[in-house]
C-alpha cells in the first residue's frame, strides 16, 4: 500500500519543482514518465518505479523521492529531502556516481546508468535503468 502523498510534496515551490522533473522527463526522452491528465506530483509519488530528484547545488540535496524510493533507501520523506545525494553512494563508488553527474551535465540526460547505492539502514542494493 502506498503511504498518502507527503504534505511536504504539496508545498507549491516544492511541487512546481517534482512536476517540473515530469515534464523535463517527457521534453527530453519523448515519452511521459507519467499519464497526461494525472497529478504529476501525486502520479510520481506513486509510481512502482523509484523515483528521486536533487537540487543543482554544488552538492546536490534530494528534493524529492517517491514512496518506492523511500522503501528502497530505507527511510522517510523529511530526512531523505536533507541528504546530499552523494551520500546515497558508498565513498568507494562517489567516484562512479560523479561521471554519472557529469554525463548528465552533458548530455542532459542518460538513460543507461546502473550501480550500487546504500540505504539509512546500511543495506546495498543496485540501481538501474527500468
Amino acid at each position: 500500500m502506498i503511504p498518502p502523498l507527503p504534505a511536504l510534496y504539496r508545498e507549491p515551490e516544492r511541487a512546481a519543482r517534482i512536476a517540473l522533473v515530469a515534464r523535463s522527463h517527457a521534453r527530453l526522452l519523448g515519452r511521459p514518465l507519467v499519464d497526461a491528465g494525472d497529478d504529476p506530483v501525486a502520479a510520481l509519488w506513486a509510481s512502482p518505479l523509484a523515483i528521486v530528484a536533487h537540487g543543482t547545488e554544488a552538492d546536490p540535496v534530494f528534493f524529492f523521492g517517491n514512496a518506492a524510493a523511500l522503501a528502497a533507501f530505507e527511510t522517510e520523506v523529511d530526512a531523505f529531502t536533507r541528504m546530499p545525494s552523494r551520500l546515497s553512494a558508498e565513498a568507494p563508488l562517489r567516484g562512479e556516481r560523479q561521471a554519472l553527474l557529469d554525463r548528465v551535465s552533458a548530455h542532459g540526460f542518460i538513460d543507461d546508468y546502473a550501480g550500487i547505492r546504500i540505504s539509512a539502514r546500511g543495506r546495498r542494493f543496485r540501481i538501474g535503468p527500468a
